[in-house]
């Protein structure tokens, strides 16, 4: 049995998900326990719309495959009492999420409790080999922090283009090496167990749905600017990831037909004027044009300048940088207000590192987005920075190789 169709998996990966749901009910069954708890015979009769009976056979498979288990008796409702249902706890799974310039590692339970989070700085652009080899030896050393010897599954994000049934980056602009490469196949081998992988904004705007403030969101867009831009799309409760796994890379719409090249090869992309790299550019050059005493000083006290060097000099009131985060916040508001005439939108959520830069950023986004949309689409669309912040991509990525652990669709991730 293969975890995605159209992969090549070895057999030791296909050994790996043999402890996986054989059925519809049982799929539904575990979203079930993992989404809202433990929960009696009763309540899962009521919730899947299926007998007690078929509850209680589904049950005792699951517990044979090590998913779930009976947990003792339910508060009475009334008649015999029920029996409350549990996951395994013997599940844990591992939220892999790959950045351009740093990596964060975690160990949850069967219901995404975050057991142990590791973060440590990396770079995309030394190839899939070494930052892989990082992440690995990572995820080991929060295993053996939580006394995890075996994972159920593991999900992987990555800050590029990715085919998702296949389990490969595909062109991705800021990744070079990583075209091709098998990152899920290599990363399946080395942990013995089934993995998803896919952009990190799919598994940001995931981990936003199942911990986050889009937890009761059906249609909501998740937002990340970081050093490069893109949009996760929910649709009635389920990522969209377009034919060809490209959904929501909003990052490269053109908003200047003369702005600066982007890292894509074209000119003028939202990512070249309003991500993190392009607002470190823009404050390099004016440091060194004498415009800013602010990033002037911060660029005399190391050999570059980021973001957060501009969210810092926002911090003193530079109305330099202030005006950087105002430019950037303006032409993401132009692009958002685009999408929601376009998606009429319940929510929008916005992350990646780049929100560190202060209010300002939000606050331009929000004042462009209203201004520029019909008050129809805007009325109830509350746009919201997210709370999670690193761990959203740990607990994304858990999420969807939970889906496809937890599904007897194999296709399935979330």
């Amino acid at each position: 049995m293969e975890l995605l169709p159209g992969a090549c998996e070895d057999a030791a990966v296909r050994h790996s998900l043999a402890g996986r749901a054989e059925s519809p009910v049982q799929a539904r069954l575990l979203a079930l326990l993992r989404d809202e708890g433990p929960l009696s015979k009763a309540q899962l009769a009521d919730g899947l719309q299926v007998s007690r009976t078929t509850v209680g056979a589904e049950v005792a498979r699951l517990a044979e495959l090590g998913l779930a288990l009976e947990a003792g008796p339910a508060a009475s409702r009334g008649g015999r009492r029920s029996t409350l249902v549990d996951l395994s706890p013997d599940i844990r799974f591992a939220g892999i999420a790959i950045g351009a310039t740093g990596l964060s590692v975690g160990v949850t339970d069967g219901r995404l409790g975050a057991l142990a989070v590791r973060h440590r700085e990396c770079d995309i652009t030394q190839g899939p080999e070494k930052v892989l080899a990082l992440a690995l030896e990572t995820t080991r050393e929060v295993m053996a922090e939580v006394g995890v010897g075996a994972l159920s599954g593991a999900g992987v994000g990555v800050p590029g283009p990715v085919d998702f049934h296949r389990g490969v980056s595909v062109s991705p602009p800021i990744m070079p090496g990583w075209d091709g490469y098998p990152v899920r196949d290599a990363v399946s081998r080395d942990l013995g167990c089934p993995v998803v992988l896919d952009n990190d904004v799919n598994v940001l705007a995931l981990g936003e749905q199942h911990a986050g403030v889009a937890r009761a969101a059906k249609d909501f867009l998740f937002v990340k600017i970081g050093t490069g831009i893109g949009c996760g799309i929910v649709v009635d409760g389920e990522l969209y990831r377009g034919v060809d796994g490209c959904a929501g890379d909003i990052g490269h719409i053109r908003v200047d037909d003369f702005g600066p090249t982007c890292a894509c090869g074209n000119t003028g992309c939202l990512e070249a004027l309003a991500g993190g790299a392009a607002l470190a550019r823009d404050a390099t050059a004016a440091a060194r044009s004498g415009r800013s005493d602010a990033l002037a000083a911060l660029l005399a006290e190391g050999s570059a300048l980021t973001a957060a060097d501009v969210g810092q000099a926002v911090s003193q009131g530079d109305p330099v940088a202030v005006q950087l985060v105002r430019d950037s916040g303006r032409r993401v508001g132009q692009v958002l207000a685009s999408l929601v005439s376009f998606f009429n939108p319940g929510l929008i959520v916005i992350g990646g590192g780049v929100t560190g830069v202060g209010h300002a950023l939000l606050a331009e986004i929000r004042g462009v987005t209203y201004r520029r949309s019909l008050p129809l689409a805007t009325g109830n669309l509350p746009i919201v920075q997210s709370e999670l912040g690193a761990e959203g991509g740990v607990i994304g990525a858990a999420r969807m190789v939970s889906g496809a652990v937890y599904s007897s669709d194999p296709s399935r991730s979330a």
